[in-house]
């Protein structure tokens, strides 16, 4: 049915019941998981002038935030070896997350995304959106939504 299940987690509470659902179904599939974390790039200078200080705001941003993948990225693959799963290991840094994980699900050849929602309900929706919404708008794989 599903060999290859893309989970895509972010660090928060919400993560850890995306990693730990997403790997007892890849046991009950026999199937593997690549766990999945899309990074902010560094925010624009607000100045022409800040051109050399951004640099080296760029070049701890982007630290801070592999070192933050690295954080969530093994933990999950703790869970993954504990639980007898395949299991990769995949970050990148990307603008637009909802893109990221629909490259990712193709690059890697998954075939079932599993993630979860906030589920902020319509204000929350109208106020920061929906990526799980955007995602099911932009991809053909079916789509397993936890809340």
């Amino acid at each position: 049915m599903f060999n290859h299940l893309l989970v895509p987690v972010d660090g928060s509470d919400l993560s850890d019941k995306a990693m730990t659902s997403g790997l007892a179904l890849a046991q009950r599939l026999g199937a593997r998981v690549t766990g999945f974390i899309v990074e902010p790039f560094a925010p624009p200078p607000a100045s022409i002038g800040e051109g050399y200080v951004y640099g080296r705001i760029t070049k701890a941003h982007d630290e801070t935030v592999r070192a933050h993948a690295d954080e969530v990225l093994g933990r999950f693959e703790r869970l993954a070896a504990e639980a007898g799963v395949a299991f990769q290991r995949v970050s990148v840094q990307a603008s637009n997350i909802e893109d990221a994980i629909v490259d990712a699900a193709r690059d890697h050849q998954c075939d079932l995304v599993v993630m979860v929602t906030h589920g902020r309900g319509v204000f929350g929706e109208l106020m920061w959106g929906s990526h799980t919404k955007n995602l099911m708008s932009r991809t053909k794989l079916p789509v397993l939504v936890l809340h």
